[in-house]
């Protein structure tokens, strides 16, 4: 009996790919993921490799990290000690510590808009996952970091005396009848909360990297306008200054207007949550809340750009 020549051309045919992913697929924005983890001595040693890069003739190497960081502390902590009327003994570590979790952030956001662009060579003729890059930056940044915590254990040693005790940034509350400012506790065993609080801004720094750098790497006016914006935060966000200064303002005054911008900031809740336990000031746990729902919302956003445009990021750098 004949087999029909439909029959014969469909036994012929190879059968079709019906289960292929499609680019734009959660399956494979996680795949990404996963595969990047799974490479960690990859991007691992691409961060040395950036830090030894960029000290590499240095004398002292990377020593200059934290020299920079110990001359600003040390400088700006001095100074608006004066200008504020507040005791260096609880100014100085309260700077040093917002300066060093500060230089982290921004150097996520600033860095991770250049994150992709930085890397077009390996991205073009590299078959590696994307979040490769996207943990090199982060990666790069917490080795940054850890050399600035050592002006903190220095800091710290000297001015442990006024730190184990209860104490005030400000002793009375300007514009006040001798209201006395916010009592802060003191150094106590909460300074461990600084251990999740760092995990957490790690968590942001790497959505907010992978999602500035994919809207990056497709508008190249990101990277100027980010950076330009960064500096009205830093100015804006509490640092150098503290809200304590802020406290006793009637409603409507200029200081009450200030104090409800400080609480808008993003920036303000995130260094919260690290410094005022390593500083044994007053924590709120509202800090924890902005950040919790900030992680969240950031996370879906860089998620849903990661399975949209991952194959384009290469077309784009």
């Amino acid at each position: 009996m004949a087999v029909p020549a439909l029959a014969r051309q469909d036994a012929d045919d190879p059968a079709p790919l019906e289960h292929a992913p499609s680019p734009r697929s959660w399956g494979r924005a996680f795949g990404d993921i996963r595969k990047a983890v799974d490479q960690r001595e990859l991007w691992g040693h691409l961060g040395w490799q950036d830090i030894k890069q960029r000290y590499r003739r240095s004398v002292i190497g990377p020593l200059w990290i934290t020299i920079s960081m110990a001359v600003t502390a040390a400088a700006l902590g001095g100074l608006y000690s004066q200008l504020f009327g507040q005791p260096i003994g609880t100014f100085m570590p309260y700077v040093t510590v917002g300066f060093m979790i500060w230089y982290f952030i921004s150097a996520c956001v600033l860095e991770g808009t250049e994150t992709f662009i930085a890397n077009e060579g390996l991205i073009r003729f590299l078959p590696a996952p994307l979040m490769i890059y996207v943990f090199r930056t982060v990666w790069r940044q917490i080795l940054f970091f850890a050399h600035n915590v050592v002006v903190y254990v220095i800091v710290l040693a000297i001015f442990f005396g006024q730190l184990d005790q209860p104490y005030r940034m400000v002793n009375v509350v300007p514009g006040t009848d001798g209201e006395p400012g916010i009592l802060h506790p003191g150094l106590s065993w909460w300074a461990l909360l600084a251990i999740p609080a760092f995990i957490v801004i790690v968590i942001n720094g790497m959505w907010v990297t992978l999602l500035f750098g994919i809207i990056s790497a497709r508008f190249r006016d990101i990277p100027p306008v980010v950076g330009s914006f960064m500096q009205l935060f830093f100015t804006m966000t509490p640092i150098i200054w503290t809200t304590d200064l802020l406290q006793g303002g009637a409603p409507g005054s200029i200081k009450a207007i200030i104090e409800q911008l400080a609480k808008l900031n993003p920036f303000y809740h995130f260094i919260e949550i690290f410094r005022a336990p390593l500083v044994g000031q007053v924590q709120s746990w509202t800090h924890w809340a902005v950040v919790g729902v900030i992680t969240v919302v950031g996370w879906s956003l860089a998620l849903i750009a990661l399975r949209n445009y991952r194959s384009r990021v290469a077309y784009w750098v």
